[in-house]
């Protein structure tokens, strides 16, 4: 069958564009191709800084006809109705209609309406102008003497050719020459533009790739990854040390060079005095370079790999050069921010009432920093205040919370206070993403307390599921604070996340308050803390993808799980001990009983039956309704007690006592009695094994 090559060449488009545009040309192409009655057997869409491109493999040579019959008015309707059918039809007049007799409805008319089939060729022309006049990037722009034209075509960069050929595997591809613009497409590309400018002629996808491979352009990015990975690793090597690797830099840097060339540069040893995680980020921000170490070590060494799309006389050398200049400025720069962030600031007599605000010491630099943050007003928030203000509230949030997690409430006001500081340091302000990491660095430097270093580090976490949770007490209750006081805060402004829209990234906020409270087992009762139902329900809803993540079923989290539980930990563990009790033969076998039992029962209180408001054993007929009673009293007083001491294991042992006395129970006994006072009575003694069983979890919405 025929294959589709499509390539759209420009000039450079920004790495962070390139996997989704390639992922937007192939569903928007295959979609419009399915839309207009083609089918294929395979797409698969690649990327290069200059290109984007397409193989489409198995397409159909033409669309198929298609008959349709459209049923229209009755032939006695009136001439609005009928015009209307004609025109939808595409008929010019009655005639043209079939009359269909139904014996009910009457006659009414048919249009038949006969579509033929059309080339591959003239569906392609049709769509692709529309596909690349309204394609979906972030940003576009206009160029040359046609920018000036109303509707002038846009696109990430300037569009430079098209490639559009179309044929059988083994035989002479066509060209289908759209034209969008001025540019025509045709069956030319173009290679690297400085190793191979001339133009090359290609027909179908494999000799377009192989074409352009010897003009060193490799097409699959993927396979630039693997290549830039692999060399990257090998001189690390041979140099005695081991890259530092990084996915997201190696994404961004395959997406920078057609024809990567990897080598190696250096950078003077002093400047191995600045934290590793400020040269890592200087390098990698700056010049899209990666950092390598000791082999076997974390200490960074001096050299750094970087990679050109240029396969240069010399080696490299002069490339590496200029790279290394720009390294070694960036890295003074930063020489320079780390060595400030340690002294003084100039302006200390305008701190001194901030620092007796926060209790600040201003013969520490870290103080200092805080103290400045303070006096300045940063603002967090236009309805929520200062960043002072701010760390104010966590400041009291965390000494409540103290109380709760157990830890040391003076280490607990420190990092409170600190907490936030490095966000005036110029390290923080260069790169943002540092923030905690470096308030950390410049704590162990004024030698505060190691946990307090380790909390004003650890608040933020976690970010998100994969990463890790705050161990130390100080930590833990400092992060739980600024989550909180950031949830409440929003929640009071009325700043929900809605849809998939969440600006201020309340649920990860939330999401890292379960992860703390589960995964460290603190028992924190939510609702006396943000003292806001609609909040609690948020938590909830976060912990329910949290539980169901963690392998947990949803019918027995929402069994668990009640509107005003506000101890996510003891959810949690009721969860787990309900999961293993269920999965048991006498966990099943309960299950069904009880179930039987609460249907029965949910059914005669929507009648309106009426059922005793406690049980008489004097009324009792049969030894399976004295048995069960007997088991009933024993099994709630026995799960009652458990859950009260938190044991929910023991208490569903405690109830799995009950499985036999139930289904005894409903082979030997009629509940509904032909006796109003003995039917009452059994009733109530189903409303028992409801109670019973309540105490744990509400049985009724498990599945199964």
């Amino acid at each position: 069958m025929p294959n589709l090559l499509l390539e759209l060449r420009s000039e450079e488009i920004p790495a962070r564009m390139q996997r989704k545009a390639a992922g937007d040309l192939k569903k928007l192409v295959t979609d419009a191709l399915v839309e207009a009655g083609l089918s294929y057997e395979g797409a698969r869409e690649y990327w290069t800084p200059r290109r984007l491109a397409l193989d489409i493999h198995g397409l159909t040579a033409r669309s198929a006809d298609v008959r349709e019959e459209r049923k229209g008015p009755r032939t006695d309707a009136n001439e609005k109705a009928i015009e209307g059918f004609l025109r939808g039809a595409g008929l010019s007049s009655v005639s043209e209609a079939q009359v269909v007799s139904d014996p009910k409805k009457g006659d009414f008319y048919v249009a038949v309406i006969s579509k033929p089939g059309r080339a591959t060729e003239e569906i392609v022309a049709e769509v692709m102008p529309g596909i690349i006049r309204d394609f979906p990037w972030p940003k576009s722009m206009r160029w040359g003497k046609a920018s000036s034209r109303p509707g002038a075509l846009r696109w990430v960069r300037p569009l430079q050719s098209i490639v559009c050929t179309f044929g059988p595997e083994h035989e002479e591809t066509t060209v289908i020459p759209f034209e969008i613009d001025g540019l025509t497409a045709s069956n030319i590309t173009y290679g690297h533009r400085f190793h191979a400018p001339e133009a090359i002629t290609v027909r179908r996808f494999d000799d377009y790739a192989a074409s352009l491979e010897k003009a060193k352009v490799i097409l699959d990015a993927e396979r630039r990854k693997d290549i830039i990975l692999h060399d990257a690793r090998d001189i690390a090597f041979a140099n005695g040390l081991e890259l530092v690797e990084d996915e997201g830099l190696l994404e961004e840097v395959s997406g920078l060079v057609e024809w990567p060339q990897v080598l190696m540069g250096s950078f003077e040893e002093d400047y191995l005095s600045i934290p590793s995680e400020i040269i890592r980020l200087t390098i990698k921000t700056n010049q899209k370079c990666f950092v390598t170490r000791k082999q076997g070590e974390e200490t960074l060494s001096n050299k750094f790999i970087l990679v050109s799309n240029i396969q240069a006389h010399d080696g490299g050398k002069e490339i590496v050069h200029g790279n290394g200049k720009v390294v070694r400025a960036r890295l003074s720069d930063a020489l320079h921010f780390w060595k400030r962030d340690q002294g003084n600031l100039p302006d200390l007599e305008t701190l001194e009432a901030s620092a007796a605000k926060f209790g600040l010491d201003l013969k520490q630099p870290l103080d200092q920093r805080m103290a400045k943050l303070d006096a300045l007003d940063v603002t967090f928030h236009a309805k929520l205040g200062t960043q002072g203000a701010r760390v104010a509230r966590i400041r009291a949030l965390a000494s409540e919370l103290s109380r709760i997690t157990g830890a040391d409430a003076a280490l607990v006001d420190r990092a409170a206070v600190l907490a936030k500081a490095d966000l005036r340091t110029e390290a923080v302000g260069e790169f943002p993403e540092l923030q905690g990491l470096m308030g950390r660095k410049y704590a162990v430097l004024q030698g505060e307390n190691a946990s307090v270093a380790a909390a004003i580090e650890d608040h933020y976490k976690p970010q998100g599921p994969s990463d890790r949770v705050p161990e130390d007490k100080v930590a833990i209750t400092v992060a739980l604070a600024d989550k909180l006081d950031t949830l409440i805060g929003f929640w009071a402004i009325d700043e929900k996340p809605t849809g998939s829209k969440d600006p201020f990234a309340l649920r990860r906020a939330a999401l890292g308050v379960v992860r703390i409270l589960l995964e460290r087992r603190v028992r924190l009762p939510l609702l006396a803390t943000s003292k806001d139902a609609d909040l609690l329900s948020f938590f909830h809803d976060r912990l329910k993808v949290y539980l169901r993540d963690q392998g947990a079923r949803h019918d027995l989290i929402d069994a668990v799980l009640t509107p005003e539980a506000d101890d996510l930990l003891m959810v949690a563990r009721r969860v787990e001990a309900l999961t293993a009790f269920i999965t048991s033969e006498d966990g099943k076998n309960l299950l069904a009983g009880t179930k039987r039992a609460t249907q029965l029962l949910a059914a005669e209180e929507k009648k309106g039956t009426v059922i005793a408001d406690g049980v008489s054993a004097a009324l009792f007929k049969l030894d399976a309704e004295k048995e069960l009673f007997a088991a009933i009293s024993s099994a709630s007083r026995d799960a009652a007690d458990a859950v009260a001491s938190e044991d929910f294991r023991s208490a569903m042992a405690a109830l799995s006592k009950l499985r036999g006395p139930v289904d005894r129970f409903f082979e030997d006994v009629l509940v509904n009695d032909e006796d109003a006072a003995i039917r009452a009575n059994r009733l109530a003694l189903l409303r028992l094994i409801r109670e019973a069983t309540g105490t744990v979890a509400d049985f009724s919405k498990i599945s199964g």
